[in-house]
């Protein structure tokens, strides 16, 4: 007996939820449906799926983007992400490829690139894209796709190929959760995948974070503590805690 289309779609929203996108002959096979009956599902479910290019992704209102919206964060320990930041930026050499994270935290680091350095930067946010456009002597490379207003940010199946194939000598990796036994989080599920691309494709992995990102979790684990190399931070970070990343191999950047 096949389900019922409200049963179809729950079981393709938890589907996205975890993998942030599915190709459409995929989600039919998870179905148990023709191609057809989900674009029809889709169709009818008032813009709570988005359909482009053979891919099913997550809606305007998808909820791996509501536990992190742009605006709210914004001004959210402006201090500590600027001084998280400065750090961040003691890395950047001229003529290198970067990689800047989305986020209201990377913003400080993309606005800290020396004009004519000749940085090529590699993003795919919005705000970052912004800052270091206007920047001359500045390399912009901008990956596409599906847009994400919560997090002003773009994610498709070619972007990541592009990634693939783009060299990195520093990957500066913002994120909502840092919890040293668990891993690194962020809000979006559409990020992960993006994140780990750009982090496997560095030669340095920093992870920039202001220090009440600490003992944080959110929905979407990318990467554990021992993925990065360095950790670019503000002067909050406890010696106890200090000591043990430390230990696991990572090398603190203070403000």
């Amino acid at each position: 007996m096949s389900m019922r289309r409200a049963d179809r779609l729950d079981r393709l929203q938890t589907a996205l939820d975890a993998g942030g996108y599915l190709r459409l002959k995929d989600a039919a096979r998870l179905l148990g449906v023709s191609e057809m009956t989900v674009r029809r599902d889709i169709a009818s479910c008032g813009g709570r799926f988005a359909y482009l290019g053979g891919y099913i992704a997550g809606g305007l209102e998808s909820s791996g983007g509501m536990g992190y919206m742009l605006d709210r964060e914004r001004d959210a320990h402006i201090e500590m992400k600027r001084a998280a930041c400065e750090a961040a930026a003691t890395l950047l050499k001229p003529g290198e490829t970067v990689f800047i994270d989305c986020g209201t935290t990377t913003t400080h680091l993309a606005s800290r690139i020396p004009a004519d350095s000749q940085i090529t930067v590699v993003c795919y946010a919005m705000n970052i894209a912004e800052i270091v456009c206007r920047k001359p002597g500045v390399r912009v490379v901008m990956l596409g796709g599906l847009y994400h207003a919560s997090s002003a940010s773009f994610s498709s199946p070619e972007s990541l190929e592009m990634l693939r194939g783009i060299g990195i000598n520093t990957a500066f990796i913002s994120a909502g959760g840092v919890h040293e036994a668990l891993g690194i989080s962020c809000s979006n599920f559409h990020e992960v995948e993006i994140k780990q691309t750009a982090i496997a494709n560095a030669v340095t992995k920093a992870l920039v974070i202001d220090t009440s990102k600490f003992d944080q979790v959110k929905p979407a684990f990318f990467a554990k503590l021992d993925s990065f190399d360095i950790l670019c931070c503000d002067r909050g970070l406890d010696d106890q805690r200090a000591g043990r990343l430390a230990a696991a191999g990572v090398r603190i950047v203070p403000a």
